[in-house]
């Protein structure tokens, strides 16, 4: 089956940087399996809820879920948390949501 729009959502897998390493290959294989059920022009929606999984690191993942999938993407949105989850610079935790909108091409 192919679907042209796949959100995923799960909770947080890490909650530390010594979970960090199994969280990413959590995060890689379950973007890889939804990557590889996109039809062409598809739409997959992945967030991150982990604090330690920067948005770099956050995408990076996705990127290297893609290439796994031998398939070419665009990032067509980024999101972070909305405002009544306020980011606070003395808190660098407090910036934990990431959103990914990519289209497989």
């Amino acid at each position: 089956d192919q679907f042209d729009l796949i959100i995923l959502d799960p909770p947080a897998f890490t909650r530390g940087k010594s979970s960090l390493p199994g969280a990413v290959r959590g995060y890689k294989d379950i973007n890889l399996r939804a990557i590889r059920l996109l039809s062409p022009g598809g739409y997959l929606v992945t967030c991150s809820c982990s604090y330690h999984m920067t948005d770099d690191l956050f995408r990076d993942v996705v990127l290297d879920a893609a290439c796994d999938a031998d398939r070419t993407v665009r990032v067509a949105d980024f999101r972070t948390q909305a405002p009544d989850h306020p980011v606070l610079l003395a808190a660098p935790e407090t910036h934990y949501l990431k959103c990914l909108v990519i289209q497989v091409m």
